[in-house]
């Protein structure tokens, strides 16, 4: 493993990324509801829900695909 270099950053504690997964949730499940009430005019509150909880889940697995932690 070595010595650790002048440029070593410790990963943020549980908190930080406690926030950092829920961001990221929030942001996604936006973007899906505009998403959403781009598409339809007036949409059910079950499409709008759907809608949200598909962009937060592709949120996730977005940040998980490009390592972050």
């Amino acid at each position: 493993m070595g010595f650790l270099a002048d440029g070593h950053k410790c990963p943020g504690g549980l908190w930080s990324r406690v926030s950092k997964a829920i961001v990221t949730v929030v942001i996604g499940a936006a973007i899906g509801t505009v998403f959403v009430y781009a598409i339809e005019e007036r949409p059910v509150s079950a499409l709008v829900l759907a809608g949200a909880s598909l962009g937060a889940v592709l949120a996730m697995s977005i940040r998980q695909a490009i390592g972050a932690r």
